[in-house]
């Protein structure tokens, strides 16, 4: 376990699972656009309402919350707030490994995945687990909805500038980022993914499919981010967000998967993106979320 943020000397039983016990530093961002509280941006606070930090506690993690705000108060534009949050988050996930703990991200939009890169550092892989590639980039393009350009950025193929604005920002390689359940991509992007070095697989995947992909991941690098845009389940078990598409995860799917990664990898931070309560009155995506959480958080061996 080493370069993780977790306490691998302390251990407990819950229920006769070996549960590997952490120190959490939950990272709430709660805007969207960049704007906040609104849409997506009201997910993060409604997660933690919901019980998400207490459900890790009695798991034996310690959590301690921290929410990133905007630097600029009076005036919000959508790229120029994205980018401050980045920055803020990169240097939360710098200081959380640095005090051994381990980064949960709340994020209204999966823009933050950047600050979480560049504050995890270079070798480190990538698990994108979303409805979508956000692979656009401002030429292709077609709704300028900046969250659509999240994995381009990361991997270096637009917002260079402002990217490398973000301390500790280096583009991720393609071969590093492994894309599962993305189904939902307009032309450009699908053309521009297909000529990349990007692995995407589908939510059908099994794990005896899956796990040599991540044998072979781990003997190439140190550490892996984790991120689950939560449309990324199929819309039969609930409504994310606005953006919902068919062919996603089933509950027991999703669960299976991450226990796979958790279990044979060294997941170094994780982020829970892009939930609208406004589309769960259930709360059954919530709880989905939450549970999503706690398998990956105790599920290192």
């Amino acid at each position: 376990m080493t370069g993780l943020a977790v306490n691998a000397t302390k251990n407990a039983s819950r229920h006769g699972l070996r549960i590997n016990i952490m120190d959490i530093r939950l990272l709430l961002v709660p805007y969207d656009s960049g704007q906040r509280s609104v849409r997506m941006g009201a997910g993060p606070d409604y997660l933690q309402t919901a019980g998400l930090a207490e459900e890790l506690e009695k798991q034996g993690h310690k959590v301690t919350s921290h929410v990133i705000e905007a630097a600029t108060i009076n005036w919000r534009a959508e790229v120029q707030t994205s980018f401050e949050l980045m920055r803020s988050v990169a240097a939360q996930v710098r200081e959380a490994r640095a005090e051994e703990e381990f980064p949960l991200v709340l994020s209204g939009n999966c823009l933050s995945a950047v600050g979480v890169i560049a504050g995890l550092g270079i070798n480190t892989g990538v698990f994108w687990i979303d409805a979508h590639g956000d692979f656009n980039t401002p030429q292709t393009t077609m709704s300028g909805f900046l969250d659509g350009m999240t994995l381009a950025t990361a991997t270096g193929r637009c917002w260079w500038e402002l990217a490398r604005s973000i301390e500790g920002f280096v583009p991720v390689p393609d071969e590093a980022v492994l894309m599962l359940g993305v189904r939902d991509l307009d032309p450009a992007a699908a053309t521009a993914l297909a000529k990349s070095g990007i692995v995407r697989l589908g939510a059908e995947i099994s794990p005896n499919e899956l796990a040599p992909r991540l044998d072979a991941l781990g003997q190439q690098l140190g550490q892996f981010y984790l991120h689950l845009d939560l449309d990324a389940l199929d819309p039969s078990e609930g409504r994310a967000n606005g953006y919902t598409a068919k062919g996603g995860f089933s509950k027991e799917k999703l669960q299976e998967l991450l226990r796979l990664i958790a279990g044979r990898l060294p997941v170094a931070a994780m982020t829970l993106s892009s939930y609208d309560p406004a589309y769960d009155p259930e709360n059954k995506i919530c709880k989905i979320a939450i549970d999503a959480a706690k398998t990956v958080v105790s599920g290192q061996l």
